[in-house]
């Protein structure tokens, strides 16, 4: 793809800017984790249930407090983000948590060149899947590091989220296609999706739309045994301005009729 290498550059400088941001901002709770909360929300526990003892990779891991999290689950864990700040900042949580953890700095693609392992459990989740340019690619190298018998999992965006003008959340307007697309959407950035009033230097991002029979068949294609998908209509995040928060900590389209997808989650394993 023309421009592939610029697309991931441009998309690596802005994640080493939003780790610094994120770490200390009240969306990511760091203090509260150090202090012995978990960052995992009830989906991904429930859906993915007892981690003791097995080996989990986690792809797309941000600064690492899923993955340090997993292991306070009793997972041996393995954390990789393409952000060389974000993998500096998991380590020094891991240090200052007490927690046995590794952390590899690579993009998804590259990681079978530097990582030769084999893993129980394959985890990612919350707003990866826009960052990568080849599904497909992205399936074969999950399954690449299974184990035979071992289980993939992901809990994500759903992408008709995606479809939502989240820049002027007045009400559910659609602004783009549901559908999967090769060339990246282009937007322009100076601050991060956290909560927080720090600002980066203002750079453009290039995000992938994804569609759901992409995502499942991509997975199909490499192997992977499709256990379930589940579709919620809450999410861990106030993605837009007009979602309600409940009692129950998740964000939803607030409608006592109309209930729209807004997260997902996938569980395959490998024969």
């Amino acid at each position: 793809m023309k421009d592939l290498d610029k697309y991931y550059e441009a998309n690596r400088t802005m994640w080493d800017q939003f780790a610094k941001i994120n770490v200390e901002s009240k969306t990511y709770r760091t203090e509260e984790f150090l202090k012995g909360e978990t960052a995992l929300n009830s989906i991904e526990l429930e859906d993915l249930g007892d981690v003791k003892g097995k080996k989990l990779l986690h792809l797309q891991c941000h600064f690492g407090l899923d993955t340090l999290s997993w292991a306070r689950e009793g997972a041996e864990v393995t954390g990789v983000d393409f952000s060389g700040d974000a993998v500096s900042i998991a380590r020094d949580l891991a240090k200052k948590a007490e927690i046995d953890a590794r952390f590899i700095q690579s993009n998804v693609y590259d990681l079978p060149d530097s990582l030769d392992e084999k893993f129980d459990i394959v985890f990612t989740s919350y707003g990866v899947l826009v960052w990568l340019h080849d599904l497909k690619r992205w399936a074969e190298i999950v399954a690449h590091f299974l184990k035979p018998g071992g289980t993939f999992y992901i809990a994500e965006m759903h992408p008709f989220l995606w479809l939502m003008d989240i820049d002027n959340p007045e009400d559910l307007k659609m602004v783009q296609s549901y559908f999967s697309r090769a060339e990246p959407y282009v937007y322009d950035v100076d601050g991060s999706y956290a909560e927080s009033d720090k600002k980066i230097k203002p750079q453009v991002d290039y995000e992938w739309a994804h569609d759901m029979g992409e995502i499942v068949s991509s997975l199909a294609a490499a192997g992977l045994r499709i256990q379930f998908l589940h579709e919620y209509n809450k999410c861990p995040f106030q993605m837009l301005s007009f979602f309600k928060k409940r009692d129950d900590g998740y964000y939803y389209y607030d409608d006592p009729v109309v209930q729209v997808p807004l997260v997902f989650s996938i569980k395959a394993t490998k024969d």
